[in-house]
């Protein structure tokens, strides 16, 4: 605790009130503002409006800088109800008047004027966190893209969870219809987590937009995608994985390109994975090789999961066990089971899902979206099964077509 008082006598009557309480206090003196302001990593001030080099309220001023200091406790020689609301309203915690002081009511004051202090910086920190949370929201809604496609009667769902502290990470997407009637689709992962890979994966992302928009061949695409992260990454080991596809204007067949990324599902009836024959390097990697495409027939009614490794990465009911491509695809046949009203279809088992921080108490998405996709329900049964908040972000993308539509 440190006394800031210039009067001998008094300093003396505080420390004897304290030694009559037994109060175990370290209590350290200043005989004038600007001494006490080199000394202020203390628990509290007990603070006299009359100094040498400041007085009244504007000694207190001086002192209580917002966020900083400790708690301050005005003790002085001035009985006025005026100044001692003004102090208050100032940032002191309490007020108190020499000679008025019972014995035990110092040290009961300084005690509550610290918890007071306390708990103020908590609700503070806590605003704080609010806002930047809020912040974060806007931010990571204005970062991600929205699909750019005409054919209404293509299925495009997209979602994104961010791992950690909730904020936006490196893994990205995007979903471009071409001129041409073909759709392409990319789902990325750039090696590491924080706001320098967030960045990176956003100018990837838009660089890969444009290239397509462009009219590029897909190699082409990837070159380019390639060649800014290699002028953007920070360091020369950042690299980057990506699957992308390229759905034909027929919607009977694709092209898939892995670069050294999870090959997508084929849900149906029994989901399977992709074939990764022609799997090639992850971005970044100063290695020989580049990307060929594997042709994939689809049929006429059909759908496609593109993901990150974060689904994977997730842990099974807080253990230790991930939750891998075997349990991601029993997630995603559990997901099925589910109808978009909630109820389970015959013939398949449903999960149970918990509301999770998208969806409001009805169900009903957040972001402004009427009712609940699959991809909803897909990263929804995740954060359920993992039992919380996923690691690792997490981005998912769902093409579908069915031949009745077509």
């Amino acid at each position: 605790m440190l006394l800031v008082e210039d009067d001998d006598g008094d300093a003396l009557l505080v420390q004897e009130q304290f030694e009559d309480e037994s109060a175990v206090v370290e209590l350290l003196r200043a005989r004038s503002l600007d001494e006490a302001k080199g000394m202020l990593d203390v628990d509290c001030v007990l603070l006299d409006l009359g100094l040498p080099d400041a007085s009244g309220i504007d000694a207190l001023e001086r002192l209580a800088v917002p966020g900083t200091a400790p708690a301050i406790v005005v003790l002085t020689g001035m009985a006025d109800a005026d100044v001692g609301l003004r102090a208050v309203a100032a940032g002191a915690q309490d007020y108190l008047v020499k000679g008025e002081v019972s014995l035990g009511l110092l040290f009961r004051t300084v005690r509550y004027a610290i918890q007071r202090r306390q708990a103020d910086a908590q609700e503070r920190a806590l605003f704080r966190a609010q806002v930047r949370s809020r912040e974060t929201q806007r931010l990571e809604r204005a970062l991600l893209p929205s699909p750019l496609v005409g054919d209404g009667a293509l299925e495009v769902l997209v979602g994104y969870r961010a791992g950690r502290d909730g904020l936006l990470g490196g893994d990205f997407y995007d979903v471009v219809e071409r001129p041409d009637g073909s759709v392409a689709a990319i789902v990325g992962d750039v090696a590491g987590h924080g706001p320098d890979e967030a960045a990176l994966g956003a100018t990837l992302r838009a660089a890969w937009r444009t290239a397509v928009l462009a009219g590029l061949d897909s190699q082409r695409v990837l070159a380019v995608v390639e060649q800014i992260l290699a002028a953007e990454r920070g360091r020369p080991e950042v690299f980057t994985t990506l699957v992308m596809v390229v759905v034909h204007p027929d919607r009977t067949a694709m092209d898939l390109y892995l670069c050294g990324h999870p090959a997508p599902l084929h849900v149906g009836r029994t989901t399977r994975v992709l074939p990764a024959d022609c799997r090639g390097r992850a971005l970044g990697i100063p290695v020989p090789g580049g990307w060929q495409p594997e042709r994939v027939e689809l049929g006429t009614s059909w759908r496609v999961v593109l993901y990150t490794d974060g689904v994977l990465e997730a842990t099974v009911d807080g253990g230790e066990e991930r939750l891998g491509e075997e349990g991601f695809v029993a997630v995603i046949d559990e997901a099925l089971a589910i109808d978009p009203s909630g109820t389970a279809l015959p013939g398949r088992r449903a999960a149970r899902l918990d509301r999770g921080p998208d969806l409001d108490e009805d169900g009903e998405r957040l972001d402004g979206h009427a009712g609940v996709t699959l991809v909803d329900r897909i990263l929804e049964a995740v954060r359920s099964r993992h039992g919380g908040d996923l690691v690792d972000d997490t981005a998912l993308v769902v093409l579908g077509w069915s031949g009745s539509e077509a």
